[in-house]
């Protein structure tokens, strides 16, 4: 390929990660936030996002002119559309970014020019939403300017391994179209790149999401039956694998993040009377919430208590907590009264408006140790500590994620719930 000028709309998880691969593999990259915090540490080599590998990638890219930032779109060859894609308060998918990138995109934009959006969008959003835009301006999507969607598909704390090694499905608006994105994308991802239309990668990308989410709730049904009829729901999880065709997911606290909780339902406000399924796979994970409070009051009904709530973000390692299941089990235990010290090694002050604590700090006085994330920390606690510090210490664990040892420290999580069906005396 002869143009390598890219400018990228959004340096978020996905944006920033991938105009920094661009950058590597030699493309003159300009990436563009509305974040002038972002914008500034970005042409410093730093970074304002928490990923593996992705500092020094920037840092290197930066420095050799291949990456810079500045808030305005300017002319490239091949624009990305990286931006976020939340929903408003009905669920229904909020593209006002993705609309306002591709119409500060539109002054700078000239014959021959490709046009990817990676944000998640509803099917149909390229031709119904984007495409009109670029007409209005002018252009003929698909002939004069080449127009495609790419979903990102990769998993945080991995991405710079996944953005190259992953399949990668692109979808013009005509066949063209996805020819030339592919070809942009073949400068550096060595897995298989599939060429469709742009409402089948908009709707694959959804789907994907969707299934995990489907099954995530499948188990999660399965933890409120099994504490029912007082089953251990983490062994029957275990068993039934066994199976050479079952493969049940593991339960938790909810689901989180800006593609599993939110992409669903970007499916049902299109077609809201043919997804009941999917309807109802949401509903049970937002009520998880709820029920793991519901387990914590059992455990604790003096509601003077402490608790100790480790893990904010949605999946362990990272630092992101868009949609985590965590925050809303943090609101929920604020209205119920109890005293609270929050922990999460990953996620720094700035990003919440509460007091973070150490560890120590967490655990001093507390009651129980309720883990909501499974960040690495967490797996190996401190027990000498826990022992110190914590009054009748006990561990909640909705991740299952927690090795204890000491049987001075009681621990509980998905699979023991039925022992804690009477309150213990605090």
């Amino acid at each position: 390929m002869n143009n390598r000028n890219l400018c990228v709309i959004g340096l978020g998880y996905i944006g920033l990660p991938t105009a920094a691969m661009f950058a590597k593999v030699g493309w003159n990259v300009t990436g563009v936030d509305v974040n002038p915090v972002a914008v500034d540490k970005l042409n410093k080599g730093e970074i304002h996002i928490e990923e593996d590998g992705l500092e020094d990638l920037v840092k290197i890219v930066v420095e050799a002119g291949s990456l810079r930032a500045q808030l305005q779109p300017t002319e490239a060859d091949c624009f990305i559309i990286a931006v976020p894609t939340p929903h408003h308060e009905d669920n229904t998918a909020d593209l006002s970014y993705v609309i306002e990138a591709t119409k500060a995109m539109v002054p700078f934009l000239k014959e021959g020019n490709t046009v990817i959006v990676e944000s998640t969008i509803p099917p149909r959003t390229i031709n119904d939403i984007v495409a009109p835009i670029l007409s209005e301006a002018g252009w003929i999507p698909g002939e004069d300017i080449y127009l495609a969607h790419c979903p990102e598909r990769v998993l945080p704390g991995r991405i710079l391994i996944e953005l190259v090694e992953n399949t990668r499905i692109v979808g013009g608006i005509n066949h063209v179209s996805a020819q030339r994105a592919a070809e942009m994308y073949r400068s550096f991802v060595t897995g298989a790149i599939l060429i469709t239309r742009a409402v089948s990668a908009e709707m694959s990308k959804l789907m994907e999401n969707t299934y995990r989410d489907v099954n995530i709730a499948l188990a999660n049904e399965l933890v409120k039956i099994s504490e029912k009829l007082d089953v251990d729901a983490l062994e029957v999880i275990q068993l039934a694998n066994h199976h050479p065709r079952v493969n049940l997911h593991q339960p938790g606290p909810g689901v989180g993040g800006h593609c599993l909780a939110v992409d669903p339902y970007f499916i049902i406000e299109k077609a809201p009377e043919q997804s009941i399924l999917i309807a109802n796979s949401r509903q049970i994970n937002n009520s998880m919430p709820k029920f793991v409070v519901n387990q914590v009051t059992k455990l604790l009904q003096d509601k003077n208590s402490k608790i100790a709530v480790f893990g904010l973000t949605y999946k362990g390692n990272i630092d992101d907590i868009r949609e985590s299941p965590a925050m809303d089990v943090l609101s929920l235990l604020q209205m119920e009264g109890y005293k609270l010290g929050i922990y999460d090694p990953h996620v720094k002050q700035e990003r919440v408006n509460f007091y973070l604590s150490s560890f120590e700090d967490a655990i001093a006085d507390a009651e129980c140790i309720l883990i909501l994330t499974d960040h690495s920390e967490f797996k190996q606690l401190d027990e000498e500590a826990v022992l110190n510090h914590m009054k009748n210490p006990l561990v909640f664990d909705t991740k299952n994620c927690v090795t204890i040892s000491s049987s001075k420290i009681n621990y509980y999580n998905f699979g023991s719930l039925a022992n804690i069906k009477s309150p213990l005396k605090v």
